[in-house]
């Protein structure tokens, strides 16, 4: 065999883990005898548990045709009983993902803020951790052994407690891989998904659904695309999008044939421009906004079918409402602190009932939320109608997470207004992600 022959799956498998051990063999949760020998069980297995998302710039798109149907992961394997137990691997994946937003993503946050970028540090580190994979089939190049919602919302709850905007950021390019694996041909797969898997180099992408009109309707928008030939041509704008500078694939939505889809469009092609879009919160994900002006690509862009269409805004609301679970947990924990901490009148203010009620109410709602949110990724994985627990997700963040931001500045009184204190970053970041479309996916 030639030693330039393509690395096998087990050699792939055992470089990411490799890689997962060099960083979480540093970690304060590696002590932890137990989680230490789950990954090394893993590591032996050659289960593709490692994982690598690190954002790049440039990428070329080779096309390529594909071979039979396309590749999609393995459904979940429904429990008999109501557990709400993460499995080992689960357990595994949630740990590393804590570990990196309270050690990298949480110091990161403010600054990141401020300058409306991820510092390289952030994005080394995410790259050496790496969880933008974990919806993709090992088949793939990924690092799934079955489709998890479930998995996904661990992960974006952990890395938003930290800090949203960050996981925006990072999560963003997942949510292209997800779009791609979940809806795309073999030959789409083929094109568009290997440079995303690449574990020296993976490329960056945004889902890009939200428009800059009121009443915004994500399966009904004002973007437009028309057959021309084998081409598509779209016109509209996007906003909101995920490094819209620097990404190097854009998935956008758009209407075709008065059915809403999602079409893949690749950064440079004629009629494409991008222009800044800062937003109150999120601004370390740089958000921008997309310009379609006659963007024409070949109608082989296109990715599944408009009943996909409703299923990623469903996820992608999961997505959102999973995020403020981690980023009201932030809240939650800093208060519980706080209130005890701060005296006032000689006497600690958890010991005044408005603000202890104000306390365990917070708390209740962000319990409240991600029990739900855990109900709709487990249906999604057992392949059933999650719509009403996402629908239900999606208003008790827009309506009761909000409050928990907002009483996370009142409660500090003054400090609550300034930047001293992270709470002011974590209310804008939770009014936006019970409004948001598209962006992040389960």
């Amino acid at each position: 065999m030639s030693t330039h022959s393509k690395p096998s799956l087990a050699d792939k498998g055992q470089a990411f883990g490799l890689r997962l051990i060099a960083r979480a063999g540093g970690l304060e949760a590696m002590k932890n005898p137990v989680l230490r020998s789950k990954v090394e069980r893993i590591l032996y297995k050659s289960a593709q548990q490692g994982f690598k998302a690190q954002t790049a710039a440039g990428k070329a798109f080779a096309r390529k045709s594909g071979s039979g149907s396309a590749t999609r992961p393995e459904r979940s394997t429904a429990r008999r009983e109501f557990d709400l137990t993460p499995s080992e691997d689960q357990a595994m994946i949630q740990e590393a993902a804590r570990e990196l937003a309270d050690e990298v993503i949480r110091p990161a946050g403010g600054q990141a803020d401020t300058d409306r970028a991820m510092p390289d540090e952030v994005r080394r580190q995410a790259a050496s951790m790496g969880l933008t994979l974990v919806g993709v089939p090992t088949d793939l190049g990924g690092v799934a052994e079955e489709a998890s919602a479930v998995t996904s919302a661990l992960v974006i709850e952990e890395l938003a407690r930290g800090d949203m905007g960050l996981a925006v950021a990072i999560m963003s390019s997942a949510a292209v891989a997800n779009a791609l694996v979940n809806y795309g041909d073999s030959a789409q797969q083929a094109t568009f998904l290997p440079p995303f898997t690449d574990e020296d180099d993976p490329a960056t992408g945004a889902l890009a659904m939200t428009e800059p009109q009121p009443l915004f309707d994500p399966l009904k928008p004002r973007t437009l695309a028309r057959t021309d030939g084998d081409d598509v041509v779209i016109d509209g704008q996007k906003s909101l999008v995920v490094a819209a500078a620097s990404a190097d694939l854009f998935v956008v939505s758009a209407l075709l044939d008065d059915e809403p889809r999602l079409i893949v469009v690749q950064p440079g092609t004629a009629g494409l421009t991008t222009t800044d879009d800062p937003a109150m919160g999120l601004r370390a994900a740089a958000t921008g906004r997309l310009h379609l002006d006659g963007v024409r690509v070949p109608a082989g862009n296109v990715l599944g079918t408009s009943a996909d269409v409703l299923d990623a805004v469903r996820r992608a609301r999961l997505a959102w409402a999973a995020a403020a679970v981690g980023t009201g947990q932030a809240v939650v924990d800093h208060l519980t602190t706080y209130t005890v901490e701060r005296t006032a009148f000689g006497e600690p203010i958890a010991q005044r009932q408005a603000v202890a009620f104000t306390v365990a109410d917070a708390a209740i709602e962000v319990d409240a939320l991600r029990l739900v949110v855990w109900r709709a990724a487990a249906q999604l994985d057992a392949g059933r109608d999650a719509g009403a627990s996402v629908a239900h997700a999606r208003s008790l963040t827009s309506t009761y997470l909000t409050r928990v931001g907002s009483d996370g500045v009142q409660l500090l009184g003054g400090h609550g207004f300034v930047k001293e204190y992270d709470n002011e970053r974590w209310y804008r970041d939770l009014r936006g992600a019970g409004v948001l479309e598209g962006t992040l996916l389960v």
